[in-house]
């Protein structure tokens, strides 16, 4: 549709996410749940502009706040990626998680191995860089759309395809 933007593939990264650590909140109606990044993947999209294959770094945090209702959460994730070349790179993400059953049984610890299908988690994407190769990160507009996969040892990864915001 003429007017439109389209989403063009740019990345695909994955997180392995530790227990929620419950803070609650004095002056909210709901309380922050703070998840840890662990550890993960971050690689281009074959055919990408800007190839990157990079793990994250240190550990990184993403921020939860549930709606009043119970029926999604909002996301608010930093994290530090290391790319083979040596660069660092911050991304932030913020977005929102519709909680069907599939995602709460993942967040009550009750999931079965496999993955939470797609379509229930969306991001909006940022980045800064200090280093000159990737600096136009963050000139441009990434989403994306996440799943939970749980494996057999019960620990998660969020997915997520990610897509840089083109003319459409």
């Amino acid at each position: 549709m003429a007017g439109y933007p389209g989403a063009k593939p740019a990345f695909t990264f994955k997180v392995s996410i530790g227990a929620p650590i419950a803070i609650g909140s004095a002056a909210r109606s709901t309380p922050l749940q703070v998840v840890p990044m662990l550890g993960g993947s971050f690689q281009s999209a074959e055919g990408f502009d800007l190839p990157i294959d990079a793990e994250f770094v240190g550990v990184g945090n993403d921020y939860i706040h549930a709606d009043a209702d119970g029926g999604r959460l909002r996301l608010n994730a930093h994290g530090v990626i290391k790319t083979k070349d040596e660069a660092l790179i911050y991304l932030n993400y913020t977005g929102i998680v519709t909680l069907t059953d599939a995602e709460t049984a993942v967040f009550t610890g009750t999931a079965s191995e496999g993955s939470t299908p797609w379509g229930n988690s969306f991001i909006h994407v940022t980045f800064e860089t200090g280093h000159e190769r990737y600096k136009d990160l963050e000139n441009r507009v990434f989403v994306g759309q996440g799943r939970f996969n749980v494996g057999a040892d019960k620990k998660v990864t969020v997915e997520y395809h990610v897509g840089q915001v083109v003319h459409g």
